[in-house]
């Protein structure tokens, strides 16, 4: 009976079997991620040449070859993850109605999500090359006499960042601004309010939330730059980015726990930056996040 008793108890308290349905998926997370998280973590503190735990981490901040790996790669990130962000908010805002053609639109918007970093670096060098179509044709007018340097350059790894990350960002934000009440504009164009005061007074404060956090999973995806850092960016100069570092230190020198330590330092700077903005965002924006009003 005391058992009968337990489990009704449990089950008010949303216990029962049905979380059982829980544990593959537990399974998968603690296997693929944080497993090699803590295994890395540990790794990170048995530097191979001795010297005490810390010796990794003293090393990569004590190099100032390592240590600008992070300013290079926030350089990166944080101006593309802007740039997506700012850019996906007046497409999708446009885009929520419907109208002839949104569905052909949406799908020529998100089609770069498809082609993959590889195939996006190439369509760079073909268009944005100095032998490219861009410059063949700027010259071809006379507007410029020597080839623009669009690539193997900052400028390259920018562009692909942004061409692969507004797909996720448009998409992202077209979820939240489809989730606000339309009837909400349409209240306050009822009284008296323009288009731009009833996007700034009604939608943006509605939208922030999701532009929160579409900003931060755009700045990961930004962050963990690496193909087109070294297809289209300048790998050994502006481009060395910390995921290279990463991998030079693990691939090229086999210094496995000096890797660990680059890809913890990764993490941390991720954290820190998302932690900031939700901060933020729990400051600036006190009301619902569903994008629902009230």
């Amino acid at each position: 009976m005391s058992d009968l008793s337990l489990r009704h108890r449990l089950a008010e308290r949303g216990v029962d079997s049905r979380l059982l349905l829980l544990l593959p998926g537990l399974v998968l997370v603690l296997a693929l991620f944080v497993y090699p998280f803590v295994y890395g973590l540990g790794l990170s503190f048995q530097p191979v040449d001795g010297g005490g735990p810390f010796e990794n981490y003293r090393r990569f901040f004590g190099d100032a070859f390592q240590r600008d790996t992070i300013g290079k790669t926030l350089w990166l990130a944080l101006p593309a993850a802007l740039l997506n962000v700012a850019a996906s908010v007046p497409v999708a805002y446009r885009l929520r109605g419907r109208f002839r053609g949104k569905r052909l639109l949406t799908t020529v918007l998100v089609i770069p999500i498809t082609l993959g970093t590889v195939l996006t670096a190439e369509g760079l060098l073909n268009f944005a090359g100095p032998s490219g179509w861009l410059n063949r044709f700027l010259q071809a007018i006379g507007l410029i006499d020597d080839p623009l340097r669009l690539v193997n350059n900052y400028w390259g790894v920018f562009f692909s960042l942004v061409i692969s990350g507004f797909p996720f960002a448009f998409l992202l934000i077209l979820s939240y601004l489809s989730g606000i009440d339309p009837s909400l504009e349409r209240a306050a164009a009822s009284l008296g309010a323009g288009p731009w005061n009833r996007f700034r007074l009604v939608t943006f404060p509605l939208l922030a939330p999701g532009l929160a956090t579409t900003f931060c999973l755009t700045f990961v995806l930004a962050f963990s730059v690496f193909p087109s850092a070294i297809l289209v960016g300048d790998p050994t100069g502006t481009t060395r980015v910390i995921s290279i570092a990463a991998y030079q230190a693990a691939y090229e020198q086999y210094d496995y726990p000096f890797a660990s330590t680059i890809a913890i330092v990764m993490g941390v700077i991720e954290l820190a930056v998302i932690g900031i903005v939700l901060f933020a965002r729990s400051r600036l924006y006190t009301g619902t996040t569903g994008g629902k009003g009230a």
